[in-house]
Order: structure tokens, then C-alpha cells, then sequence
């Protein structure tokens, strides 16, 4: 399964969010919508199916003792989420605190798992990138 695609949503007063239906019924089919949350360094949470994140919690937990700060921010902050009969999964208080996530938000399909971004952060983050140069990595893996 590989997620992509932009959604503008919106937190419910509970912190609540509906996924979209081209990744929900995804969802459903490959982990019955079994979802872990977790914390990004980059300021954003981190939605993987639960499938997925099993596989990165063990690598993640391998990391030398060097990097226990590391599996604090990704394995602690972990939140196992199921989706309710409409598509909604609750995020935590904690989690949306952490990154800043108020009402309006951005997910981003990433391949493998999905970004949730509070919606200003993420504008700023962008435009910020974008006022910049693309990166010759980048135009080299593009075909225009």
C-alpha cells in the first residue's frame, strides 16, 4: 500500500479525524484500520498502519544506546489508534500539543505512511522550501 495525495481537514472539538476514503478503505483492507501515531522530528505526527509500524518499531529499537532520546521521541510518544465506524481516529492531546496541531491541518500521503501536519506550520514550511533553489538530488530523480 503506498499513500500520496494532499487533504485539507479539520480536528474535531474531541480531536478527532476523519481519514479520507482513499486511504481509509486502504487502511481497512491491510490492518482492519489498526493505525500507530507518533511524534516527527520535523514537527509533524506520523500515521502508520500498524503493520508498518511494527517493522519500523523494531528498527527503531535496535539504534544504539547513543540514540535512547531518539527511541523516546518515536517509540514513547508511539499511540496505537483503531478508526471508529465513520473513519475517525482520536489523536491524542499529548501528541497534538507536542507539534502544535490546533483545528485546521494537512495530511500527506508519504508512500508508506501519512504525514498530519497543523495546517500554518506546515504552509510556512513549504513556502519556506520553495523560496529556495531545488536541489540537484531532487531534479535529477524528476522527469519534466
Amino acid at each position: 500500500m503506498l499513500f500520496q495525495g494532499c487533504s485539507s481537514l479539520s480536528l474535531d472539538a474531541k480531536g478527532r479525524l476523519s481519514i479520507p476514503a482513499r486511504h481509509r478503505d486502504a487502511l481497512l483492507e491491510q490492518d482492519a484500520g489498526g493505525l500507530t501515531i507518533t511524534r516527527s522530528p520535523e514537527g509533524c505526527l506520523l500515521l502508520y498502519p500498524r503493520i508498518v509500524w511494527e517493522r519500523q518499531r523494531e528498527k527503531i529499537l535496535q539504534l544504539p544506546m547513543s540514540m535512547q532520546w531518539w527511541k523516546r521521541i518515536l517509540v514513547g510518544n508511539a499511540t496505537d489508534v483503531e478508526m471508529d465506524g465513520s473513519g475517525r481516529v482520536l489523536v491524542s492531546p499529548e501528541l497534538r500539543r507536542a507539534v502544535g496541531l490546533e483545528r485546521e491541518a494537512i495530511l500527506l500521503g508519504m508512500g508508506a505512511y501519512l504525514e498530519l501536519w497543523d495546517r500554518a506550520t506546515h504552509d510556512a514550511q513549504q513556502a519556506q522550501v520553495l523560496g529556495k533553489e531545488m536541489p540537484a538530488e531532487v531534479i535529477n530523480h524528476l522527469v519534466f
